[in-house]
């Protein structure tokens, strides 16, 4: 039986999109976090919003609603970096993008209650990813996973300047085939909008784990700034952030977005 917090839509389509950095339910653990406001601000705001086309392409959807800041399903199970000498956050998060501790003294998990977070909520994320594929690749030769993420565009403490609006990761050319990235990357540069191809932003856990082209599983990643949906404000805080996505922001985003997932099913159905 799937848990309650773990969001699976089949359908058939050979593509997936995983989500899973919206979720802000922080299990009750409310009170150990300096605020829960805190905790939540990293999330990736409104990404099942922004892909509610995804639907309509056949597109299978993964998500959970547990909270960025209790587990990361998107880390390295063991805790390892995956981006050795740059900043970044952990598998249970201590900190924030921007360095600010999450736990209140004394009320950070001891590796017994990390470990528990991973087999509570990390493998299943990852069990359902991988049944998904499998049941996928039973009827198709290949099948694309899209894992979908957003973040702030200006965090000093990972990345300098601001990020490009459109952040396509590929674990260097590694995750998918090099045919299907330059197609991806040709709709980036087609539409106008500034972007990057393995960038600060090469993949994480998922693309890298779950990336197998040579058997017929395509994997990227896109981290999205939130720029491109909504209004970021100089300084994040309970009474601004998040904001609601801008429409007039958004649709040009969609289309973009649209046209990469596209490409996608258009490449998996390809003889």
């Amino acid at each position: 039986m799937t848990p309650g917090w773990l969001h699976v839509e089949r359908r058939d389509a050979p593509l997936i999109v995983s989500i899973p950095h919206a979720g802000v339910d922080l299990a009750g653990c409310e009170a150990r976090f300096v605020s829960p406001w805190r905790a939540r601000r990293d999330a990736d705001w409104h990404i099942p919003a922004l892909y509610d086309f995804a639907a309509s392409l056949g597109a299978t959807i993964v998500r959970t609603d547990i909270s960025r800041s209790l587990v990361d399903v998107n880390r390295n199970p063991g805790g390892l970096s995956l981006y050795p000498g740059q900043a970044t956050t952990e598998l249970c998060p201590t900190t924030t993008f921007d360095g600010e501790p999450l736990y209140r003294e004394g009320a950070a998990p001891d590796e017994a209650e990390i470990a528990e977070r991973r087999a509570r909520w990390w493998a299943p994320y990852h069990e359902a990813l991988g049944r998904e594929i499998a049941r996928l690749s039973r009827t198709h030769a290949r099948v694309a996973l899209y894992d979908a993420h957003a973040i702030r565009s200006v965090i000093p403490r990972l990345f300098e300047g601001e990020l490009p609006l459109f952040n396509l990761g590929t674990n260097s050319g590694r995750s998918c085939s090099p045919a299907l990235r330059d197609r991806l990357g040709e709709t980036l540069a087609s539409s106008d909008q500034s972007f990057a191809v393995d960038g600060r932003f090469k993949g994480g856990w998922i693309t890298r784990a779950f990336g197998a082209p040579d058997a017929g599983v395509e994997a990227v990643q896109l981290e999205l700034a939130c720029r491109a949906y909504m209004a970021e404000p100089a300084r994040p805080g309970p009474d601004n952030w998040p904001g609601p996505i801008d429409d007039a922001r958004a649709a040009p985003t969609r289309a973009t977005l649209r046209a990469l997932l596209d490409v996608l099913v258009e490449w998996t159905h390809a003889p």
